[in-house]
């Protein structure tokens, strides 16, 4: 357990409940933003040339494995 774990006073209900509120809406964001970038992602590879995309080593069938990836999936 971390110095700061151990100072801390245990949570009520009603906290713990805004705790697990406030981790929704951050994994809710978080997915969102993530979809955006791999929506973006695929969007800019997708307009480039497929000499241009030789370029820099992506196939035009890997844009969406690369896409997954600069989210992290």
């Amino acid at each position: 357990m971390s110095r700061i774990e151990a100072n801390e006073a245990p949570r009520t209900g009603s906290q713990a409940s805004k705790a697990h509120e406030r981790g929704i809406k951050m994994n809710v964001a978080r997915s969102f933003n993530n979809w955006r970038k791999y929506r973006q992602t695929v969007a800019e590879l997708g307009r480039m040339s497929t000499r241009e995309l030789n370029d820099l080593g992506i196939a035009r069938g890997d844009i969406y494995r690369v896409a997954r990836a600069a989210v992290g999936r």
